[in-house]
């Protein structure tokens, strides 16, 4: 009995409107009952697609003729656009980038949280759209990405190691990154003279699949204060050839605040566990933020350090959350997954006492030391798992907080930490959330004894799909 052949003819579709975005960034359009995901798509483009994977309802497809570009499109102005994993909406002007984000949260909070989003505040864009990232880690690999003009050349000679970033989909191919919008310099210059001097001085790119190399990763920070920091991540290296690197860049670049390094033997790339020698400078850097009158809140960054990658737009979020807040001056407040204290560091001086909870021990260090820095005394911080910590005990202990700030990871907050608001009755809570499904979860389940008042989304990302957003919660 012989098998049937599966019909290998690729499915076309022409003249496919482009009507929406999708929460993942691509474009949507419709034949028929089918939904057609179409990257690199913007609505009101008219497209011919190629289908690449199709399930019973929908498909996944990509441009082949591009027949009527919409009003929104714009020339991206990257040239690894399309490649690179990161920017993925710069072909679709901001304006219209704001208009699809806010889009995503309205539509998030009424289907998954049955939120009344009537009065939404309009998204506060990002000033800058261009380097507005103060942190990027870049890779070095044996296995570049080879693009069709690479593939048409001789292998011969061929270069095939690379610093820069993964591409989608291939944990170990890196596309080699000749100038990066995100950050501003000298990011590119330290980078590429970092690759340069690596090729001539015939350093070993780490091998991703084999585990194998010299160089592996490159961390570069900065901050409005204008330090920087740079961190080498080295596999198997000679400390000649460590030292070598290292005074390189001591000497051509001599406003580094921060000179690090770490030699990393693990197959993951964290540097959570690893040990972070100082090689010239110190081990931090300074960010700071404005409070007002003059005032400024000073936070220690160091290369394990969280911090909002968005310094200016950090600063707007943090502005509206306390805003939220609505603080006089005597309530306790409660930040939980407080990170470094960022939050609690900058409400502090508008509340009688913050209590900070959060996972990463080395994150409530941070929060400590920034609460020290700035001649903060009504700051308190815990580490550990906060359905854990958040026990009925631990608010005896504490006090019932008038105000509750949550800022939780994209998976949002646990059941039982939910269930312990719930039960903590605070007057207002302030969610935070870097992820509009999850928090809309979880305001399903407050919206037993709270309502949502204010609701404001903030563009942390330019370029992405990604968006912040602010809820306002106040006890029925």
């Amino acid at each position: 009995m012989s098998r049937k052949r599966k019909n290998t003819e690729p499915i076309r579709i022409s003249g496919l409107s482009i009507i929406d975005i999708a929460e993942e960034g691509k474009g949507v359009g419709k034949a028929d009952e089918l939904v057609v995901f179409v990257d690199k798509a913007v609505p009101g483009d008219v497209v011919d697609v190629r289908v690449v994977k199709k399930k019973k309802n929908f498909a996944e497809a990509v441009i082949e003729t591009l027949h009527t570009p919409s009003e929104l499109r714009q020339q991206p102005f990257c040239i690894h656009f399309g490649t690179c994993g990161g920017c993925k909406w710069q072909h679709m002007q901001y304006s219209a980038q704001l208009t699809y984000k806010q889009k995503s949260v309205e539509s998030a909070l009424q289907r998954l949280g049955k939120i009344d989003t009537t009065d939404i505040e309009p998204i506060l864009g990002s000033a800058q759209n261009q380097y507005y990232r103060n942190k990027l880690e870049f890779t070095f690999s044996n296995k570049r990405w080879l693009d069709s003009l690479d593939m048409a050349d001789e292998a011969e000679g061929r270069q095939m190691n690379a610093l820069g970033f993964h591409v989608p989909g291939r944990f170990d191919k890196i596309l080699a990154i000749e100038h990066c919008y995100l950050q501003a310099d000298p990011s590119n210059q330290i980078r590429l003279k970092v690759r340069d001097y690596a090729l001539e001085n015939q350093f070993s790119f780490y091998d991703l699949r084999n585990h194998e190399g010299e160089l592996r990763n490159l961390i570069i920070r900065t901050s409005s204060t204008g330090e920087i920091m740079v961190g080498v991540v080295f596999a198997y290296a000679a400390q000649e050839k460590i030292d070598g690197l290292m005074a390189y860049l001591k000497a051509l670049f001599p406003n580094i605040t921060s000179l690090q390094y770490i030699v990393n033997h693990k197959k993951n790339d964290t540097i959570f566990d690893q040990e972070v020698i100082t090689y010239a400078g110190r081990d931090h850097i300074f960010e700071e933020m404005p409070l007002g009158n003059g005032k400024t809140v000073k936070y220690k960054i160091g290369i394990k350090s969280f911090y909002q990658t968005n310094s200016e737009q950090a600063y707007e979020l943090y502005r509206i959350t306390k805003e939220f807040a609505d603080l006089k001056g005597d309530e306790l407040v409660y930040d939980l997954y407080t990170g470094a204290g960022t939050i609690a560091n900058f409400v502090a001086h508008s509340a009688k006492q913050v209590v900070g909870v959060e996972y990463v021990p080395s994150a409530i260090e941070d929060a400590k030391f920034n609460s020290q820095l700035n001649g903060i005394e009504n700051t308190i911080f815990y580490a550990g798992d906060m359905k854990d910590i958040l026990t009925r005990e631990f608010i005896a202990s504490h006090g019932k907080p008038d105000v509750v700030i949550t800022d939780p990871p994209r998976a949002g907050m646990h059941p039982d930490v939910v269930e312990r608001l719930l039960e903590m009755e605070a007057e207002k809570i302030v969610y935070v959330s870097c992820n509009a499904a999850t928090q809309a979860r979880d305001l399903a389940t407050l919206n037993e004894k709270y309502e949502v008042t204010r609701i404001k989304p903030v563009d942390m990302f330019p370029h992405t799909q990604h968006v912040e957003n602010v809820v306002l919660l106040k006890l029925k």
